[in-house]
């Protein structure tokens, strides 16, 4: 790779990361809240809302710091990295983070009782595997035999509905071609339909929900009237043949502008941090980390797990490519997590407890 390829590199995969964080920390606060009710509750532009102009992250970007965690130890082995990210599974959920999916909570009993990786999934076609797989894709944008392996190995340990690990390959996969193209030309519609009905050929509803993705696209259907068209009026539920068409559909129709993508999709309401955290890491990996609103980012005030370690984490995933070897996870004090989890719930609860009040 050249010095240039590689700092482009570095920033795509900074875009996934940071972009996951973003779409994540912007869209918690209206998480379950249907349009109608957001506008009402919290009118104006996006912005960070959670606790005094400020946003934390939740359960989409710490799975998605895990993936690169486990990448950088294992870049070379499936498996491997599928128990180093059981183990990270594990001690993250000891952490008590609040906001669990039921699916992911009963994976991590089932690890902690000691199912191995390839059999501690539930029978769910929820979002965890789509909301963690956008790096894989960027990381191995050059290798779609990994990306297959990884993708699988990451989903099968907390899912195991195969609509699941569809919806995981094709954010996977958009985010390997992403890193790949210039971001001011969107991808060909002949090709994005091959790639996608690809994954799960058989599948009648996937394939339908792809040809209506495209349909729309073409005809400039605003992202909140494509969601109505899937029946998602009052938000975006947490199954994954909802999450994931609506997220790419943001993408696509906003392609290189990623403020304007994460509006779009966040605008649909219901699972608004998952949806925001996908586009954001697709929209991210597109422009790249440099690309991404300064506000936005700077706006998230997190610890231990922190926008700066999402850098670093970034940096040392690019030059672990360029070496070809593993370079061992980021460090960070990670025995301040249950005291942060402890203030990021009582935030959650505070904002629970304030949509019990008007205007409704």
């Amino acid at each position: 790779m050249s010095h240039s390829h590689d700092d482009t590199f570095q920033d795509r995969l900074a875009g996934v990361l940071l972009g996951t964080a973003v779409g994540d920390a912007v869209g918690l606060p209206s998480e379950g809240l249907s349009p109608r009710r957001r506008q009402r509750l919290l009118s104006g532009p996006w912005r960070h809302r959670l606790v005094c102009g400020r946003g934390m992250i939740s359960d989409d970007t710490e799975h998605t710091l895990m993936v690169a965690q486990s990448l950088l130890n294992y870049p070379g082995d499936a498996t491997a990295f599928g128990r180093s990210l059981a183990w990270r599974l594990r001690w993250w959920f000891l952490g008590l983070p609040a906001g669990v999916g039921m699916a992911t909570a009963r994976a991590c009993l089932k690890l902690w009782l000691g199912f191995p990786p390839k059999r501690s999934g539930v029978h769910s076609a929820g979002n965890g595997p789509a909301m963690r797989s956008a790096l894989l894709g960027a990381y191995f944008h050059d290798d779609q035999d990994q990306i297959q392996r990884f993708v699988t190995a990451s989903t099968v340990l907390t899912h195991t509905d195969p609509r699941a690990l569809t919806g995981a390959l094709a954010v996977a996969h958009l985010a390997a071609w992403a890193v790949r193209h210039d971001p001011t030309k969107p991808p060909d519609t002949q090709f994005l339909e091959q790639l996608l009905t690809e994954l799960a050929p058989a599948d009648r509803e996937w394939t339908e929900l792809m040809d209506r993705i495209l349909t729309a696209w073409s005809h400039e259907t605003s992202v909140p009237d494509f969601a109505s068209s899937l029946g998602l009026e009052g938000g975006v539920t947490g199954y994954v043949y909802h999450t994931v068409p609506v997220a790419v559909y943001a993408w696509l129709l906003h392609f290189g502008d990623f403020r304007a993508s994460v509006e779009a999709a966040l605008n649909c309401g219901g699972d608004s941090d998952t949806v925001g955290a996908i586009v954001g890491a697709l929209a991210g990996g597109t422009i790249g980390g440099s690309g991404i609103p300064a506000d936005w980012v700077d706006g998230i005030s997190d610890w231990p797990r922190s926008v700066g370690l999402l850098r670093k984490a970034a940096s040392r995933l690019a030059q672990q490519k360029r070496d070809g070897r593993a370079l061992g996870p980021v460090s960070y004090f990670w025995p301040a997590v249950p005291l942060r989890n402890l203030v990021f719930l009582i935030i959650v609860l505070l904002h629970g407890f304030r949509r019990l009040a008007p205007p409704y």
